[in-house]
């Protein structure tokens, strides 16, 4: 399908097949905790839960954001613990639309993990083409994997102030212009960025089809020739926009403090409107 997502047809082909690909149940959403227990009532055969705010990410700071990324050490253990082996594949699923799961498909291909797929429409697609699922913890056994960072791109704060890159912020319109901001300190964007929601990538809880992204990050100001860096509230759905536009056919940079960490700086203006 893409060199991103995966339908639910040829994950269940994986699965059966003399290489299945470790399977990460990712169902996180801001002000939710009862993700493990949506997981316990119901995941994908063998799938393993994923704990985005404990094992995507370093603890909060306000000088590093709400979450920053984790040290590779820690990732690699919890890659092992949730039976990630080198050169394998992996696949991530959430049930709402991507969002979390893209965290863990950010992280895996940063550390190295060359084949990691987001299942298109998540548990929820599954469940729709009448497949399995299985409930309480899976068990896995210790994995292999050997995880490096920086095999993908990232920015810091001081690099994403003042740059003449397209700067992308996947929060939702009214945050982005300040009308509301339930968690970070100052509501507003960073100056120069274009309001690009991550909800506008999907249709029905799914990725829009690869033309349609294409189209609508054009209109965006993205292109061949521009670098293009994301941002959003603490990094996670600003992955979900990468996955996108590499869908898509285009490359971007994440900002892992985003909007959290820069809001945290009285020193940083912020743009509202």
């Amino acid at each position: 399908m893409s060199n991103v997502l995966i339908t639910v047809d040829d994950l269940a082909e994986a699965m059966l097949s003399s290489r299945p690909p470790a399977v990460l149940d990712v169902r996180w959403q801001l002000g939710r905790d009862d993700g493990p227990e949506q997981y316990r009532q119901g995941h994908l055969p063998g799938a393993v839960y994923v704990d985005l705010d404990t094992e995507l990410a370093a603890p909060a700071e306000p000088a590093r954001g709400r979450h920053p990324l984790p040290d590779v050490a820690d990732l690699q253990a919890a890659a092992r613990r949730w039976g990630v082996d080198a050169l394998a594949p992996v696949v991530v699923y959430d049930d709402n639309g991507g969002m979390s799961a893209a965290r863990a498909w950010w992280l895996l291909r940063w550390g190295g993990v060359a084949d990691v797929k987001i299942l298109d429409g998540g548990v929820g697609a599954w469940r729709d083409a009448g497949m399995r699922l299985s409930k309480g913890d899976a068990t896995p056994r210790g994995g292999t994997v050997v995880l490096a960072a920086g095999a993908l791109p990232t920015v810091d704060v001081d690099e994403v102030d003042g740059t003449d890159s397209l700067l992308l912020d996947a929060r939702a319109g009214e945050r982005f212009r300040g009308e509301v901001e339930p968690v970070d300190p100052r509501p507003g964007h960073i100056p120069g960025a274009v309001s690009a929601p991550t909800s506008d990538n999907l249709i029905e809880g799914r990725f829009r089809p690869a033309d349609e992204l294409r189209s609508r990050f054009a209109d965006l100001g993205v292109d061949d020739d521009r670098d293009v860096i994301v941002y959003c509230g603490s990094g996670v759905t600003a992955a979900h926009e990468i996955a996108a536009l590499e869908h898509a056919g285009f490359t971007a940079t994440l900002y892992p403090g985003s909007y959290s960490q820069w809001s945290s700086d009285p020193a940083r203006d912020v743009e509202r409107g």
